[in-house]
């Protein structure tokens, strides 16, 4: 089974260390963001695990320590289905950390039943891309002030079929679980691309990263059927250390390109969708006007 997964799953590793780094990884609590966060406290590096269960985050965080001697990590809150959460995360942020090196946006929720957030954004919408929006644009200062510094966004291959429904962007005319799922790992990519733009030459570099077909718990809101499947044939999927390969890579890669998208620890190409520099541009404004904020 181990040498079926081979033949999807990147064999990479790195020794660069991260001593003096502080590190932020959404979703940490479990999957990719758990490996992403274990990786970078071995490596030295600071890291927070900012999660909407904090009772899961604080075991996540045990399960380092125990696993990792001397790692430095701690957990917070922080809801991105809720933007008040955000607020109350970044504040707790800039009142206990004077740095951030790696801002890691991971979380995310799939192919979920129509629901909204807190602030009545579509679920995958709000909490994949505007939740991720949000607190990076209220994490800049920290970021500018710390640079070097990095930007990493997950998309995900599923971007391929998304399109930014700009008519109906938050689904409440039709929902169809996969195409919001699919517009929100689209809109992650030309967030990306936008931002690496705009903060070109503050010493901020952005990349989205696509982490591949990985065995995790964010399949739990598919189909049961579809969910049986995949646990059973779970030797086709890359394991959660595998898949968190491309953001570690990401993080640790010196002379990224900032808006590249990458996949498999190497540049990729996304859809034409996702290079398409006016719908980012759109996308942006769209995207202040429904969070209420100016970000120039």
């Amino acid at each position: 089974m181990a040498g079926i997964r081979g033949l999807i799953a990147t064999q990479w590793s790195s020794d660069i260390r991260l001593e003096g780094k502080t590190a932020i990884v959404t979703g940490a609590n479990s999957g990719i963001g758990k490996e992403t966060a274990k990786d970078l406290a071995m490596r030295g590096a600071r890291v927070v695990l900012a999660c909407r269960d904090l009772e899961k985050a604080e075991q996540a965080v045990a399960d380092i320590m125990r696993e990792v001697e001397g790692a430095s990590v701690v957990a917070k809150k922080l809801d991105l289905a809720d933007t008040k959460s955000i607020c109350e995360f970044v504040e707790n942020i800039y009142n206990t950390e004077t740095f951030l090196h790696f801002l890691i946006n991971n979380a995310g929720v799939a192919v979920c039943a129509y629901s909204t957030t807190s602030d009545e954004f579509e679920t995958q919408f709000g909490v994949n891309y505007l939740g991720h929006f949000f607190l990076t644009f209220l994490l800049l200062d920290l970021l500018k002030h710390s640079a070097p510094s990095r930007v990493i966004n997950l998309s995900s291959i599923a971007h391929l079929i998304g399109k930014i429904n700009f008519e109906d962007v938050n689904s409440e005319k039709t929902y169809h679980a996969t195409r919001a799922y699919a517009q929100s790992k689209l809109a992650n990519i030309l967030f990306t691309r936008e931002l690496a733009r705009r903060v070109k030459g503050l010493g901020i570099t952005v990349c989205a990263v696509d982490p591949g077909k990985v065995s995790t718990e964010i399949i739990r809101h598919l189909r049961w059927s579809l969910q049986f499947f995949l646990r059973t044939f779970s030797f086709f999927l890359k394991t959660p250390a595998e898949g968190a390969y491309t953001s570690l890579y990401c993080v640790v890669t010196p002379d990224l390109q900032s808006g590249g998208y990458y996949r498999n620890c190497a540049p990729a190409t996304g859809s034409r969708a996702a290079c398409d520099d006016r719908t980012a541009s759109k996308l942006w404004a769209l995207s202040c006007h429904l969070l209420g904020i100016s970000w120039r």
